[in-house]
């Protein structure tokens, strides 16, 4: 069994706060370096394309947007049974065929131990390429929820300290 770990950031940039699982990766990829093993990944819109990334790894962190009603800025943490039941309210549709995709990792036998950290939105509607006060200001918290997961399976990371 593989050790693969993927850090997934999915989202489209061209609309405000959708873009905010990207921003988070941009960020974690010029702040950190990990090992051979740990892959960050922009997954963008790529849904049901992303099979084959995330087929091949034993954890999966996917980074997005959530709306589950609560307040703009409210940051959520789903595995297991809460993944399909909030995705299944058609967030976007992204995340429908991310979910497609994990779906399908159950035809290959395998699928990867997944964790959806995310953030509610305040606009997903508007186009443009920066996302909301609320929303810019959770990039180091869930940045850091991420590295608490990494943490949790005993992955080690180095800050690349150069970097802001």
């Amino acid at each position: 069994m593989t050790n693969k770990v993927i850090i997934l950031g999915v989202g489209n940039i061209l609309f405000s706060d959708e873009g905010f699982g990207i921003r988070v990766i941009e960020k974690i990829q010029k702040k950190y370096s990990f090992p051979e093993h740990v892959e960050v990944v922009d997954g963008g819109v790529l849904g049901l394309n992303l099979l084959g990334t995330i087929s091949g790894c034993k954890h999966l962190f996917v980074v997005d947007v959530i709306r589950n009603n609560g307040l703009a800025g409210s940051v959520y943490r789903l595995e297991g049974d809460e993944i399909p039941e909030r995705i299944r309210a058609k967030n976007s549709l992204h995340q429908v065929d991310l979910l497609e995709a994990l779906t399908l990792c159950q035809a290959l036998d395998h699928v990867p131990e997944t964790v959806i950290l995310g953030i509610e939105p305040e606009d997903i509607e508007t186009t443009g390429l920066e996302l909301t006060p609320t929303v810019r200001e959770k990039i180091d918290d869930i940045i850091a929820m991420v590295l608490k997961e990494l943490d949790d399976l005993g992955v080690t990371y180095r800050s690349n300290n150069s970097c802001v």
